[in-house]
């Protein structure tokens, strides 16, 4: 280790983690260009009513898209863990976390409550197949050769996101700065909760006359 490495801080020394899902952001994206290709078709060429069906479709269909899909996301920092689905977004101080757990969805418990992570899905596919390569792993292997080392054992990418969310827990919870008790906070995404009232509501009338 150099001088340099031993005079970094400890804080710089982590970088902030960042969790999302790449199978909603793809479907996310094709959902919305599929929308948009038939939306825009529709205001382009439409007579007035179809005009106005497809500015309420779109304005209900896009929000709500980019709600499930492209917004969720989990953020680790050194004193906070942030989760924002789609249509809230919860901060909690480090020393709020009471557990993280992955049962059928991944979940923060905390003293007020349990919030689920949409940014980190459990696939029960890839829990499945971890443990049939964990089972054929735990047979007597060679002590010499190619396969004298077998290698950590696999885990699903929900299990293994959730192990190093739990590292930065503990280690913030050693930290100086997290000494002091925090409160989650919760707060609606009216951005988008908004426009897909707005977007409902019109179509339903649009949809009636």
């Amino acid at each position: 280790m150099t001088s340099q490495d031993r005079s970094t801080p400890p804080q710089q020394q982590y970088a902030e983690r960042s969790y999302r899902s790449p199978a909603a952001l793809a479907g996310g994206a094709l959902l919305l260009l599929l929308g948009l290709w038939l939306g825009g078709d529709a205001l382009l060429r439409g007579d007035s009513h179809t005009r106005l069906t497809a500015l309420f479709a779109l304005l209900l269909g896009v929000p709500l898209v980019t709600a499930f899909t492209l917004r969720p996301l989990v953020r680790a920092g050194e004193d906070r863990l942030t989760v924002r689905n789609p249509f809230r977004t919860i901060t909690l101080p480090w020393d709020a976390v009471e557990g993280l757990r992955a049962g059928y969805s991944t979940e923060v418990v905390t003293g007020d409550g349990t919030y689920q992570m949409w940014a980190i899905p459990v696939s029960l596919r890839q829990r499945k197949k971890a443990g049939r390569q964990a089972t054929r792993g735990t047979g007597a292997q060679p002590r010499f050769g190619p396969h004298a080392d077998a290698g950590p054992t696999p885990r699903a990418m929900a299990d293994q996101a959730l192990d190093e969310l739990r590292e930065v827990k503990e280690r913030a919870t050693r930290s100086e700065s997290t000494q002091t008790r925090g409160e989650p906070v919760v707060r609606w995404s009216y951005p988008v909760l908004v426009p897909i009232v707005v977007g409902a509501v019109g179509l339903a009338v649009m949809v009636a006359v």
